[in-house]
């Protein structure tokens, strides 16, 4: 069972279950208003003063990006407020921080990031441009939620400031990329970052637009007469056609019995033993019908919000279930012809796009996971298209060569089509098969001569699809050894060495963010200075100084 020393936590919401968050649309302007319930913390011992957050606040806005593009494509401009008198955001409550384990540290920070990318890719691709109000002071995470959206325009009162204070004040860095969209995005320079991170006040006023810090200061006399000239311009520019309709996103279907999780479509079992979930994906019954009359059931949009779901739900819940084995079972051609439609649908129809778009996220997110990711390819599979690019995101995958005894099924095979070259880009920007050819993109070319064939096991080896071929006399064996072999390293080392080896080829400002989140917040969450008994964050709000080792490490 889970880990009962803190509770189990649902990723799944809707906004009548909201406690912390209220949206509010007129027209094609949305408002989400952040009036975070002091007493609605996802855990008890602290109360969530001042706008701070915890996780339960970030899951109730990754709810809303995501719906606001499926259930109201009508919407080009979202606007960010408060809903407090003279504070926009304190930030990730540091009380929370103070009880929470390092697991869950380190995944509220990674959930949070996942959140504020979303916001940037909404803005980019979904024709909803996010922008923040600040009136108010706008601390650590609440900036770090101001600079994931394209404008900040902040009071000119006085009151009003940005800061990022975790350095002086807790010894940490801040969580969901902060530094890095400081001098990334918004082109801060150095030595005026470097005030800005080590000074826990912050900066208000002219100074804050000179340095970039914000893009507009106004007196508060003016301020809702700018806001709305700002989002009216956005809306005026917007290139969306009018009267689109959105789809509805109901509860998602979950069972949990024992160690089995049941989705439609997808279901995880646990081995306890072995510290495996296995990933049981069910192809497609028919072919595509149409999503905005199928809705929430459209087999490729049910099966992405199951499958992000389910990895939510282990990476919070299941810490010590180091490896994820993926298997699936259909046909293939079905998986294609979705597939096709996707391909076909996106260059025309918004709700498509969407469809496509989550997709990309889903998978981004199986790839910033700290879990060794194994695929098993067997007759009755259907690894085709998008299912494939699982398979190409895993660490090692197996293809077995030829068929089972006793078993009448054809031989497994598995089939790439235009969407595995291109529209699923990982985080540094490339396809998940050119990032497998970086010495050799030429085996791009030959892959892309293949498409639509369906390649077995021999071929899908030749082709870098799959690390081993084995035959059935040593399939099982292999597959053991693997997953044994998994169980038996250090955890530790294994999130290091699949960091490292997961995001060759370019550097982005997302793949900097959670590379130095991995690395420098995951070690600096476990120092003494951070959380000792004497430490920075252990002794906020006591009146007492952090007490430092002073030797750089």
């Amino acid at each position: 069972m889970p880990d009962m020393t803190e509770p189990v936590i649902d990723f799944r919401t809707a906004p009548e279950r909201y406690r912390h968050w209220k949206l509010r649309i007129e027209g094609a302007i949305a408002q989400v208003v952040m009036d975070v319930d002091e007493r609605g913390g996802l855990m008890p011992g602290y109360e969530l003063k001042l706008n701070s957050y915890d996780l339960g606040v970030d899951i109730e806005l990754a709810d809303i990006v995501t719906r606001l593009r499926f259930e109201h494509p009508e919407v080009a401009c979202v606007v960010v407020t408060s809903g407090k008198e003279r504070v926009f955001c304190a930030g990730a409550n540091i009380r929370m921080l103070n009880r929470a384990s390092h697991a869950h540290k380190v995944n509220f920070c990674k959930f949070t990031n996942e959140t504020r990318l979303s916001i940037e890719e909404a803005s980019e691709r979904s024709g909803q441009v996010w922008i923040t109000a600040v009136s108010g002071s706008c601390a650590g995470g609440g900036y770090e939620l101001a600079l994931a959206t394209d404008h900040i325009l902040m009071a000119d009162d006085g009151n009003s400031a940005v800061s990022l204070p975790e350095v002086p004040l807790l010894a940490v860095l801040p969580g969901t990329g902060g530094l890095t969209r400081l001098v990334d995005k918004r082109k801060v320079r150095r030595d005026r970052a470097d005030f800005f991170c080590t000074t826990e006040e912050g900066v208000r006023g002219r100074r804050a637009v000179d340095w970039r810090l914000v893009d507009e200061v106004v007196p508060r006399t003016r301020f809702k007469q700018r806001l709305d000239e700002l989002t009216q311009s956005i809306v005026d520019r917007n290139p969306r056609p009018a009267g689109l309709k959105g789809i509805a996103l109901p509860p998602l279907a979950r069972e949990i019995a024992g160690d089995r999780i049941a989705y439609p479509h997808l279901t995880v079992e646990i081995d306890r033993e072995r510290a495996l979930a296995s990933f049981a994906i069910a192809g497609p019954a028919a072919a595509p019908g149409d999503p905005h009359r199928d809705g929430a059931g459209f087999w490729l949009l049910a099966l992405a919000r199951a499958f992000d779901d389910a990895m939510l739900h282990l990476r919070a819940n299941e810490p010590t279930i180091g490896t994820w084995l993926f298997r699936s079972a259909g046909d293939p051609a079905l998986v294609a012809a979705h597939d096709a439609a996707l391909a076909a649908g996106q260059e025309k129809d918004w709700l498509w796009r969407e469809i496509g778009l989550l997709w990309k996220r889903v998978l981004k997110r199986l790839d910033m996971s700290s879990r060794s990711l194994f695929a098993a390819v067997e007759p009755g599979s259907c690894f085709a298209g998008t299912l494939l690019e699982i398979v190409l995101a895993c660490d090692r995958s197996w293809m077995l060569d030829g068929k089972r005894e006793g078993d009448n099924r054809p031989p497994a095979a598995v089939t790439l089509n235009s969407l595995n070259f291109g529209a699923y880009p990982m985080g540094n920007g490339l396809s998940r098969m050119a990032m497998r050819h970086l010495a050799e993109p030429g085996q791009v070319d030959a892959a892309l001569a293949q498409l639509g064939r369906p390649l077995d096991a021999k071929a899908a080896e030749a082709l870098g699809l799959v690390t081993f071929a084995p035959d059935d006399i040593d399939w099982e064996d292999e597959l053991r050894i693997g997953i044994e072999e998994r169980a038996s390293f250090s955890p530790d080392a294994l999130t290091g060495m699949e960091q490292s080896l997961r995001y060759a080829g370019p550097e982005t400002m997302e793949t900097k963010i959670f590379g130095r989140l991995t690395a420098w917040q995951n070690w600096i969450f476990q120092r003494p200075n951070a959380v000792g008994a004497e430490g920075a964050l252990k002794r906020y709000g006591t009146g007492l100084r952090g007490a430092f080792d002073r030797k750089r490490v």
